[in-house]
């Protein structure tokens, strides 16, 4: 495994101790047009629907693949029809049921450079899996008149990834945002870091992209990101606008996450004496 990543990935582990509901299960649903969520209460996994199969962004855990699946199929499609296999960046939560899906689905699994590595040697206590297709920065995913957007977010992992789409509702183009992951896990090293010397940089790059977008549907690797539970129980109330359209709450939360970045950097610095 890279060194940068086994770095990184011990953190992941370890708040993923106390996260009891990244195994539960969460209501499938329509997010917008042809993007459907059929992730876990605590762990987001996205499907994009086509005429030509589907593409599917996260697949958890291993042990969470069954409840995907189950999603996918409450829903009215069939998982095998899943033809791409994407990822949010490659810690266990996210990635770790990769060679499983592909496995069931025999999808093309595409990872952004820089977690390519991690993917294929696999992670740790998770199995490895060849990676069809490297991304780079702007890379383009196509499939059945459906266009995602690789955008390169590093610092959480240096090939941690940001999606985004055009989505076609109610005969209104709207453009969503699928953050990677803006977090500065317990354990990360900002300053002095020899496993991974660019890690501040790559945040503060990452922050100048995301802050350029400009998100109508505001999501994430993690529904707490974007308040997916009190979104979904206005979803099911009914009534006027979508609530995952909410470009001010995708603008309060990087203006947030940036913040507490430069704190913890700033702690950082001053503790190392710099």
């Amino acid at each position: 495994m890279n060194l940068c990543h086994a770095a990184l990935l011990l953190p992941a582990l370890l708040l993923g101790q106390g996260s009891s509901d990244w195994d539960k299960s969460f209501p499938p649903h329509k997010v917008a047009g042809n993007l459907y969520y059929v992730g876990t209460r605590g762990l987001s996994s996205y499907l994009i629907t086509t005429p030509q199969g589907h593409i599917l962004i996260n697949s958890s855990f291993e042990r969470t693949v069954p409840t995907i699946r189950k999603a996918v199929e409450e829903l009215g499609f069939k998982f095998s029809d899943i033809k791409i296999l994407l990822t949010s960046h490659a810690h266990d939560d996210h990635a770790a049921g990769t060679a499983l899906v592909k496995e069931l689905t025999g999808a093309k699994i595409m990872v952004m450079q820089g977690d390519e590595n991690v993917v294929e040697n696999g992670g740790r206590d998770w199995k490895p899996c060849k990676v069809d297709r490297v991304l780079k920065d702007r890379d383009e995913v196509k499939l059945g008149g459906a266009t995602l957007t690789a955008l390169l977010t590093p610092g959480h992992t240096p090939g941690c990834t940001t999606w985004t789409m055009k989505i076609r509702e109610q005969n209104k183009d709207l453009f969503a945002v699928i953050v990677g992951s803006p977090n500065v896990n317990p354990g990360y090293q900002l300053v002095n870091n020899t496993k991974y010397p660019t890690i501040a940089e790559d945040f503060a790059m990452s922050f100048n992209a995301w802050k350029a977008l400009k998100a109508d549907i505001f999501l994430g690797a993690h529904g707490d990101y974007y308040g997916l539970a009190g979104k979904y129980e206005k979803l099911k109330k009914g009534g006027a606008g979508n609530p995952f359209v909410d470009p001010d709450g995708y603008k309060a939360y990087i203006a947030e996450r940036e913040q507490a970045y430069l704190n913890t950097l700033a702690q950082q610095k001053q503790a190392a004496g710099k």
